[in-house]
């Protein structure tokens, strides 16, 4: 991206809510376009955030008994075949391996070796299930062999058609965590269990608010017996499906023969789950919390916390400065992220712009005046008042509050989100499926209906508004007077969460 193009006003979020997206993803240095149509190339700031989404979350896969393996990237075509519903999931989204060596042609390019074809072409993974169940089918004999708890961080490949740096690529990262089990309830159990450490660490560290529960039958899984969801909604008032956590069932083992002896002598085929979360994480953060001045990153998660920005005419100047800010790094907690921006090269205009672009919670600012002082400038991103933005501090003081604030602004962030999301959700009220569809043109958000659970109806209302139902709520989310009829006037066995999607 060119200089100039860098320094034109970043379309507004109401202007073209796309565009905004696009050029924050490209100006912040998160990501670029590969010369691979529909992949990515994540650029180091992007992937540090990435980095620190994983290390989190490995963390908490851990403290939960898991453990980190790593599978096949190519899969044998025939064990999709296995599993019917997986590979009709699947099947338009696959990459085929057919050969394995090139051969020059005779104008002076390349073509596959014909003599080099594979007997059985192999899948370029869109997803592990397959490979990992016929791992496990080795490993378990005995019910002594249960449970297995192993995660996976991995890259996967999806043919898509129309991508989106972050939400949507033909190549993302992401970790799958696979488990095999004696029972259903210790599957359901896990399967709850590992969407509750999504749920906490979206609303703990990204700062995003969820709303959990269960997906429909159309909407879950290929092959899951249940699919459990985390919704997410962005500053659009469009939803973003964040994780999933899914209870396979007994599918998987069947077709791939995982089986124990049960403790009473029997054989038994194993319960399996499987659960995920990609790059498609930084996606939603931007969208979470991204303003039309750019990015806007949680603490926890931000690369860079806190940038200190040293403000000198002469060298002279800059070089008390500098010396200034390096007694007082020297106080910060290990533990707290810094930059000392000393670019030479570049305007404290230019700098405080690349900044704030890039959603640094907090900037620093030290010039020689404020020496004299003995006090700094500090900026926080998006401050509980605009009006005080700026605050002129005491050097040590600021220096010794700085973790209580970075703490402050990521429970803050969570609370505007929260706020946002409550605002732009409908409960009561929305008796027919046009009304539903005005809701979700007009405003957008979720919207709470009833629900008959007739796939015919889901699919009716998807046909005629282009929402989707976004989750079953749990009980937690659900509506004080939840509605009793169905959009259709049937009797409402439940109450859903509709919105139009990412």
């Amino acid at each position: 991206m060119s200089k100039k193009s860098k320094e034109k006003a970043l379309t507004s979020q109401q202007e073209d809510f796309s565009a905004w997206y696009n050029e924050i993803v490209l100006r912040a240095e998160l990501a670029d376009h590969s010369p691979v149509r529909g992949c990515m190339v994540i650029r180091p700031y992007g992937y540090r955030l990435w980095e620190l989404m994983r290390d989190e979350l490995d963390r908490r896969f851990r403290e939960t008994g898991h453990q980190n393996a790593y599978f096949p990237l190519l899969i044998p075509q025939s064990f999709l075949s296995r599993e019917a519903q997986h590979i009709e999931g699947f099947a338009k989204e696959a990459a085929i391996v057919t050969h394995t060596r090139l051969r020059a042609t005779d104008d002076g390019g390349l073509e596959p070796d014909p003599a080099s074809k594979l007997e059985e072409p192999l899948i370029i993974r869109p997803t592990s299930e397959t490979v990992i169940y016929e791992m496990f089918s080795k490993w378990v004999q005995s019910y002594r062999d249960l449970p297995i708890l192993m995660n996976q961080w991995a890259n996967v490949v999806r043919w898509e058609m129309r991508t989106r740096l972050f939400l949507r690529t033909a190549e993302f990262l992401w970790q799958e965590g696979h488990t095999a089990h004696a029972t259903e309830a210790e599957a359901e159990e896990e399967t709850r269990r590992m969407l509750g450490v999504y749920r906490s660490f979206m609303e703990e560290w990204m700062a995003m608010p969820v709303v959990t529960g269960p997906k429909s039958e159309s909407e879950k899984f290929p092959g899951a017996l249940r699919t459990y969801t985390t919704e997410a909604l962005m500053r659009d008032d469009k939803a973003l499906q964040a994780g999933t956590s899914h209870n396979l069932g007994q599918n998987f083992s069947r077709q791939f023969e995982l089986t124990f002896q049960s403790e009473e002598g029997s054989e038994e085929y194993a319960w399996n789950t499987s659960w995920g979360v990609s790059t498609r994480l930084v996606g939603g953060l931007v969208m979470t919390h991204g303003d039309d001045r750019g990015l806007v990153l949680p603490p926890r998660l931000a690369p860079i916390q806190v940038v200190f920005v040293p403000i000198g005419r002469t060298d002279e100047q800059r070089e008390m400065v500098l010396g200034r800010i390096r007694e007082l790094t020297d106080r910060l907690s290990a533990g707290i992220r810094i930059h000392v921006d000393d670019r030479d090269n570049l305007t404290p205009g230019a700098k405080f712009y690349e900044w704030e672009m890039k959603g640094v919670p907090v900037r620093i600012e030290i010039g020689p005046k404020d020496l004299e002082k003995g006090q700094l400038v500090l900026v926080e991103r998006v401050p509980a008042e605009e009006a005080e933005r700026k605050e002129f501090l005491d050097q040590q003081e600021a220096i010794a509050g700085l973790e209580d604030r970075l703490e402050r602004i990521q429970a803050r962030l969570l609370e505007q989100a929260r706020v946002r999301r409550e605002e732009s959700t409908t409960r009561g009220g929305v008796a027919s499926v046009a009304e539903l569809g005005r809701i979700v043109e007009e405003r957008g958000g979720f919207v709470y209906t009833g629900w008959c659970g007739s796939d015919e109806c889901e699919a009716r209302v998807k046909e005629e508004t282009r929402a989707t139902l976004r989750v079953l709520p749990d009980e937690e989310f659900r509506s004080a007077d939840a509605p009793t009829r169905c959009l259709c006037g049937e009797a409402s066995e439940t109450e859903v969460v509709w919105a139009k999607a990412y």
